[in-house]
């Protein structure tokens, strides 16, 4: 009985969780005016209560069809979004497995101190580094440039975190062999780092990918140039006479988001554990 309950009482909390979601799925599908209708209180500063149907009256793919089809401004900041997110992704997995395995697998001095920064920069949030960030990329000409959102985030101290917890984990002896076997330190790199650590490569990726798909501060911050913002930006430029697109718009983000998210769910899980875990 105790167990049913607890189930139940989960059951209801995943509900309310996923209410959202519900709700915004349902509103890409309504008409424009059926969105007034509910939302006008809100929308039109008018007087009354928000109402809300989970289910529309008038199911459409007007919105849909106006936003993939008749907004050109969308399709624009999608690319933008692909272009910065791939680089970014691209840049950290050259720059993050590298320096993990190098904490991972190798002494040097004041080798410590130097993780022990990498994970005070890790908790610092965008608002205490902005500052100073915005001055080196103004300094080196880049600043409303893609690469303004791409190299710091390439240099992110976040997934070098999660992949140092899978290559620690790699047997000594393992190593010792492929070295005894006359393999050097690049091909134990590639033939066992790498296959041995892809959970938490893809972990990272993935994290990655999550995070960098919604970013809004920093394109705020280094981009004045509008035709260089990312689909995270797209909806603050929206009028509340283009609700319905609004709604569709924020469907297609979040449906990209979750299909990244299955697609890799296992691999993230598995980074997730390990950064618990403690040495």
């Amino acid at each position: 009985m105790k167990k049913k309950i607890i189930t139940l009482l989960l059951f209801i909390l995943a509900m309310i969780m996923c209410f959202p979601i519900v709700f915004l799925l349902s509103g890409s599908i309504m008409g424009a005016a059926e969105i007034k209708e509910y939302l006008g209180p809100v929308l039109n500063d008018g007087s009354g209560y928000v109402t809300w149907s989970v289910l529309p009256k008038y199911a459409t793919l007007r919105s849909y069809v106006e936003l993939l089809l008749d907004t050109p401004k969308f399709f624009v900041m999608f690319w933008n979004s692909v272009g910065m997110t791939v680089s970014i992704l691209i840049g950290q997995l050259v720059v993050s497995v590298t320096a993990a395995w190098g904490f991972a697998r190798y002494e040097f001095p004041y080798k410590k101190l130097l993780f022990t920064l990498y994970i005070v920069l890790m908790l610092m949030p965008f608002q205490v580094t902005m500052l100073s960030t915005y001055l080196v990329l103004d300094k080196i000409k880049l600043i409303n440039t893609a690469m303004s959102i791409v190299l710091p985030a390439v240099f992110s101290t976040f997934p070098v975190f999660i992949m140092y917890r899978f290559f620690i984990s790699i047997p000594e002896s393992i190593i010792e062999c492929a070295r005894l076997d006359g393999a050097s330190e690049f091909k134990i790199f590639i033939k066992i780092g790498i296959p041995l650590g892809k959970p938490g490569i893809m972990s990272a990726m993935i994290l990655g990918f999550l995070e960098y798909w919604n970013l809004i501060e920093q394109p705020l911050t280094f981009l004045k140039d509008k035709s260089l913002w990312p689909l995270s930006l797209y909806l603050p430029s929206i009028g509340l006479e283009s609700a319905d697109v609004a709604f569709a718009a924020s469907a297609v983000t979040l449906i990209t988001a979750i299909i990244v998210f299955f697609a890799g769910q296992s691999h993230l899980e598995q980074g997730i554990a390990a950064t618990a875990v403690k040495e």
